[in-house]
């Protein structure tokens, strides 16, 4: 008999589909202390939570028969995944179950700020008839920028345009064929913020995404445009759009979510009359609440019955011996994807990659499914895993190649990456060294001994004399340590490539500062 956990809240719908089954017993303790859960969690074999329960290193490493953590929700940030991977603990989530709920009240929030309804309410409230104050405008014939074309930003691009608005959109991984067969055109971020009369945003918040829309971007927008957040608090950073919305340079906006959670309730924000906001609404409904019990509940059980294991952000569809024999290439396959994901130009549009030597004679599915996660990573953050990747990848039209070479390489093993765009072809070459660890051998065409790790520094230059005293002096003034550096050029005129590793991330005037050093054409920090 499996013995299941649940510590947070969770719709009766989900509950009957485990306490139906003789193999299941379902205990539910929801709000249950940290303290409590860590003393009793080594007799459940899954624990599901929503967002209330910080599943943490110390409760994960005492769950002894633990074998899957399920969140009835998208995000997995309360989840501990190194540790749970490290205990071979299975962490899922449910990516689907709160689309279109997120999606309405997208349009829900479009459609008050169109017409001033929270305002109007408010005023009649007060006993007061000012119908001329609160004329709106129509979305017949807008232009509605979407910012991220996956799941959400694709739903919310259908119900807009039944409203009749036109629907333009931003996702380097979404090809334009799949794009207009959704009726949505492709463009560029400039593009959107210039033309779009509303601009909504459906991206998870990464190091990339964090403030992305501050004052640059709200420049560049119409006064009589609309931003609208139902995604993740900092995509839009609060303090540029306050001023914008002081100074009346943009008409409205409507936010859903906040930096901090609950907000600062002193915050102009919640005092400007061409502001709306709502508490974090946008997954609130009674069908995506049943919706998410639901489809965890289904996973957990299959995942425990040895039915299949889906929407796992941390563990591929391997036996424990077959995990052990290619966990060095999946962490391999993750870093090289990532590095890529951070360095590509354009919009991709394929993907191969030749797996050579020892890892060829491996379950290389699995290690596709890294590469392709670690891919997509920058842009998608928590919203892909393992499991995942490939089916985004092919939503968004990227054709992927799964190559076996039974041929020698150059190295005993090898996976090399190639990825296609409209714009520049990027590749790598990837092996292990001696101890297992992850190694760059090759960019482009240009040989290397990279170690991805976390945070670094990619430079492109002319191979010109005092480049590296050049940036070694930058990053000490700014007092950043080197952890290591590694140099390599295609020939000896052409354009030599730097990777750099630092111990510390690396504020964006330093970088400004490099690009400006003569010389150095490139520059672009990276996280892996």
């Amino acid at each position: 008999m499996y013995k299941v956990l649940i510590s947070d809240k969770l719709e009766k719908e989900g509950l009957d589909i485990l306490t139906a089954d003789k193999n299941f017993q379902v205990d539910c303790k929801f709000g249950i202390p940290a303290a409590e859960l860590k003393s009793i969690i080594k007799d459940y074999d899954a624990l599901i939570v929503r967002s209330g329960t910080q599943v943490t290193a110390e409760i994960i490493e005492v769950a002894d028969k633990l074998k899957v953590i399920g969140r009835a929700g998208v995000g997995l940030d309360n989840v501990d995944l190194s540790a749970a991977t490290k205990k071979g603990v299975v962490a899922m989530n449910t990516p689907a179950g709160n689309t279109t709920s997120t999606a309405e009240h997208t349009m829900s929030m479009i459609m008050a700020l169109s017409r001033n309804i929270p305002q109007a309410v408010a005023s009649l409230r007060g006993g007061k008839w000012e119908r001329n104050k609160f004329t709106g405008v129509e979305l017949y014939g807008k232009t509605l920028g979407i910012i991220g074309l996956g799941r959400i930003g694709t739903t919310v691009a259908k119900m807009a345009q039944a409203f009749g608005m036109v629907t333009m959109g931003y996702d380097p991984y979404l090809s334009a064929e799949i794009a207009a067969k959704n009726g949505i055109q492709l463009a560029e971020l400039d593009e959107i913020y210039k033309s779009a009369d509303y601009i909504t945003v459906h991206i998870p918040k990464t190091d990339e995404t964090t403030n992305m829309i501050g004052d640059k971007q709200i420049a560049l927008m119409k006064k009589t445009a609309r931003l609208v957040n139902c995604a993740r608090g900092g995509i839009i950073e609060e303090k540029a759009l306050i001023k914008a919305l002081e100074e009346k340079r943009i008409a409205g906006a409507a936010i859903d979510v906040y930096d901090v959670e609950p907000p600062d309730f002193t915050s102009p924000l919640f005092k400007l009359d061409n502001c709306i906001t709502t508490p974090h609404l946008g997954a609130s409904t009674s069908e995506a609440q049943v919706n998410v019990a639901i489809e965890i509940a289904h996973a957990v059980k299959d995942a425990l019955s040895g039915r299949g294991i889906r929407n796992a952000a941390n563990f591929p569809s391997l036996s424990a011996e077959a995990y052990k024999a290619i966990e060095p290439y999946l962490d391999l396959a993750d870093k090289m994807g990532n590095f890529a994901g951070q360095l590509v130009q354009g919009r991709i549009k394929e993907v191969k990659i030749t797996y050579s030597g020892a890892v060829a004679k491996e379950k290389v599915s699995a290690v596709t499914m890294a590469v392709a996660k670690g891919l997509l990573a920058p842009i998608l953050g928590e919203t892909v895993n393992t499991i995942n990747a490939m089916n985004l990848m092919k939503e968004r039209g990227i054709n992927v190649q799964e190559i076996v070479s039974t041929q020698e390489g150059e190295y005993v093993n090898a996976i090399a990456l190639d990825v296609s765009t409209d714009k520049d072809p990027f590749s790598l070459l990837g092996t292990l060294s001696s101890n297992q660890q992850s190694r760059i051998v090759k960019i482009n065409n240009v040989y290397v001994e990279a170690t991805p790790s976390g945070h670094m520094l990619f430079i492109n230059n002319n191979d010109k004399p005092g480049i590296i005293g050049a940036i070694g002096t930058i990053l000490a003034q700014a007092n950043i340590n080197i952890a290591g550096i590694t140099l390599g050029r295609e020939n000896q005129e052409g354009v030599a490539v730097s990777v750099v590793n630092v111990d510390s991330e690396i504020p964006e005037a330093v970088i400004a500062n490099l690009r400006q050093t003569k010389n150095i054409l490139f520059v672009k920090a990276i996280k892996v």
